[in-house]
């Protein structure tokens, strides 16, 4: 169905800076200008005092960890001991049912901020894991109609990863991870550049439970496969420490000579990088999913995100899991992206232009969608209407930034994925609030009986 989206106050779009309307014609941006008119078939929306952009791209999240906010016992701990206290302790719990709850709950957070792309870095995968419980989390986006790109998690020893010990967690062989692995591949793995689903070989902990070989054979088979890869990397010094005593050598060097550096790799986190890692990333081409707003929340640090754009590094924004950062919004990254590196490096280390490229275009291309990320003629149909006809935004003198400057709350109106509407009117299309809050908290309530 061709839509006609008209009278926006601003849209982001670099190459129509000026436009204030859009056509949508299958799942194709097909005009922008100013002074579009209807055409027969054409479904018109009023984007009235609205701004618009193009959908976010959410880098590294944990769905599963949607129903896990503010857990008492993690509130004031940092990565390792949270890691043991919060995620866990719970996940080995989980069931299907629970999952796609929790699936449904994190895509909803995301959706009514603004995203439309979710790197999802599920691992919840053990030695008697039910194919079922990843099945959830493609179900749940299917029905909601975002992309999906699961980075598949794993982990084949327990090694010095605190959360695996404490809670005696048989991880998987390689034969399970391998064998799992094809059977997602086979069923849900698109290789398209506008793919609704795609699939990333991410073992979860390079350095706490992934020896070198299993690694090595991990890259061997995402390469050979047209994968991407992804891991978490540098999220705190113990990493680092656990690298030099049980490798020799520096997290940056292990992860090289294990064949996870490239164009096709990024790492959330990196907060602890030096500049001899950052070096390497850039020079190979090694992305970032920087998750800010977890980072602040566990007491990690701040990741180095302005070097390493100056070195040329990919950079894109994420999320994380909602119990490290509670919000499950990635406006709220963005706006904290664009402020804390301007509180450590002054006003002028952070524009309002690269924080949204870098949460939208740029992120895109390190998933490899290279139809999405941009509102451009030709582009995929991913965009997001903010509605800035509101007291809070009133004042504004910029409004096409006003969504990412004032950050929380704001009200997406109209959402489209792959030129598809998702949200209309303020509302999520595919699940109702109040059936949605009702199942989280029955599955909450047997969560908690079955942990304790």
């Amino acid at each position: 169905m061709p839509y006609l989206i008209r009278n926006a106050t601003a849209i982001f779009s670099p190459e129509q800076p000026d436009a204030t309307a859009l056509r949508i014609d299958g799942n194709r941006i097909t005009a922008l200008g100013r002074d579009l008119q209807p055409e027969d078939g054409d479904t018109v929306i009023d984007a009235r005092g609205g701004v618009i952009y193009p959908g976010l791209v959410n880098t590294h999240h944990h769905l599963a960890q949607s129903i896990l906010k503010g857990v008492p016992e993690g509130l004031n701990q940092g990565l390792g001991d949270w890691l043991g206290s919060v995620p866990y302790r719970f996940w080995p719990q989980i069931t299907p049912e629970l999952m796609y709850h929790a699936a449904r709950l994190g895509l909803y957070e995301l959706l009514r901020s603004g995203t439309t792309t979710c790197a999802d870095h599920h691992y919840l995968y053990h030695r008697d894991t039910p194919d079922e419980l990843e099945d959830a989390v493609w179900q749940a986006a299917d029905e909601l109609g975002i992309r999906l790109v699961l980075c598949r998690g794993s982990a084949v020893e327990k090694g010095s990863h605190k959360g695996l010990g404490r809670h005696n967690i048989e991880p998987e062989t390689t034969d399970q991870v391998i064998d799992r692995m094809e059977r997602t591949r086979t069923r849900y793995h698109q290789a398209a550049p506008d793919a609704m689903r795609r699939l990333v070989v991410a073992p979860t902990s390079l350095i706490h439970s992934s020896p070198p070989d299993f690694l090595k054979e991990m890259a061997a088979y995402a390469r050979g496969n047209g994968l991407r890869m992804h891991s978490h990397l540098l999220e705190v010094g113990f990493d680092e420490v656990q690298a030099r005593e049980k490798f020799g050598m520096a997290a940056i060097d292990y992860a090289e000579r294990c064949d996870f550096l490239g164009p096709d790799v990024w790492f959330a986190h990196l907060v602890q990088s030096d500049p001899n890692a950052i070096e390497r990333l850039a020079a190979t081409g090694t992305g970032i999913a920087h998750c800010p707003t977890s980072n602040c929340r566990l007491g990690s640090g701040v990741a180095p995100v302005i070097e390493m754009a100056g070195k040329g590094m990919p950079i894109s924004i994420g999320v994380d899991g909602s119990a490290s950062a509670e919000s499950g919004s990635m406006l709220q990254e963005l706006n904290l992206t664009w402020l804390i590196h301007r509180a450590l490096h002054g006003p002028e280390a952070t524009t309002l232009e690269q924080v949204l490229q870098w949460g939208s275009r740029d992120g895109a291309r390190l998933l490899g969608l290279e139809a999405i990320g941009e509102l451009a003629v030709g582009q995929a149909a991913d965009l997001a209407i903010y509605d800035i006809d509101s007291p809070r935004f009133a004042g504004v003198h910029t409004p096409l930034f006003a969504p990412l400057m004032c950050g929380e709350p704001v009200q997406v109106s109209h959402s489209f994925v792959n030129g598809k509407p998702v949200v209309e009117d303020g509302s999520v299309l595919g699940l109702e609030e109040r059936e949605l809050v009702g199942n989280v908290r029955n599955g909450l309530a047997d969560l908690m009986a079955r942990v304790a």
